[in-house]
């Protein structure tokens, strides 16, 4: 007589597999399965993105705390450090690995544009956000001269603050519509009253020359295009360089782009 216990043997003579008898086991064989693959495979090489490290400044800590909720409940984002005045904010950059700093203009000791300037010294790679409640032209001018390259108003934080620091972090301005509106009423106002002449400072010579420059020509082509010698070419363009504020042909051809020369 068979044993009861033991499986029917198959035709080949060897034991039949089995079933496993409940839902439980076959999850654990399914288990067990998947880990002899992984450890046949090797251990999965998917890492989760690298946060973005910020350095929060506010002089008063219940705002630093709703920041802080607003950004940490982002995947992406991370307060790394928390500072209560500009000072601060500066000796916190020194100690903390951070890739933007968000800071409050109105601040003791040092305030926010002062900070952000020795940021910007200090930290060249750093991204610098204002976080202020001042709906204020010269705060905004200020603040973009100082290095930041975004403002945002603390009343709609909830909404504009995380779009920014992920903008700033792709090296893309962010301004609330205000400044936008701002920016535009004040360059307006500059070419009314003669102020804005970048447009004008070159020669309609060295024009021609910046966008053969830009086009790609080399300077022997210039100068049979223009009918004018090498050395005339080299010296346009040497003083294109030195008006412009530029070092190369790649930032040239950049340049003529914007002034509208040729097409992206």
């Amino acid at each position: 007589m068979s044993d009861p216990s033991l499986p029917e043997p198959s035709a080949s003579g060897r034991p039949a597999a089995t079933t496993p008898s409940s839902p439980a086991a076959a999850a654990a064989s399914a288990t067990s399965a998947s880990a002899s693959t992984a450890s046949a495979y090797g251990p999965s090489q998917v890492s989760a993105p690298a946060k973005i490290r910020i350095l929060l400044a506010d002089d008063h800590a219940l705002v630093r705390r709703g920041v802080r909720l607003i950004l940490d409940r982002e995947p992406d984002l991370e307060v790394v450090a928390e500072a209560g005045d500009g000072a601060e904010a500066i000796d916190m950059a020194r100690t903390h690995e951070a890739d933007l700093a968000v800071l409050d203009i109105a601040m003791p000791r040092l305030t926010g544009l002062q900070a952000a300037r020795e940021l910007a010294a200090l930290k060249p790679g750093l991204r610098i956000l204002m976080l202020t409640m001042h709906d204020n032209e010269q705060y905004l001018f200020q603040a973009l001269k100082s290095g930041a390259c975004g403002y945002v108003l603390k009343s709609v934080a909830d909404r504009d603050l995380v779009a920014a620091c992920r903008a700033a972090m792709r090296d893309e301005p962010f301004l609330y519509p205000g400044a936008v509106t701002a920016l535009i009423r004040n360059y307006l106002d500059r070419v009314r009253h003669g102020e804005e002449t970048s447009d004008h400072i070159l020669t309609p010579r060295e024009e021609e020359v910046l966008k053969l420059v830009a086009e790609g020509h080399s300077s022997k082509e210039i100068a049979e295009i223009l009918f004018i010698s090498i050395k005339t070419v080299q010296r346009h363009r040497a003083n294109l360089l030195q008006k412009l504020g530029l070092r190369d042909r790649l930032e040239l051809t950049r340049y003529a782009i914007r002034a509208g020369l040729i097409e992206p």
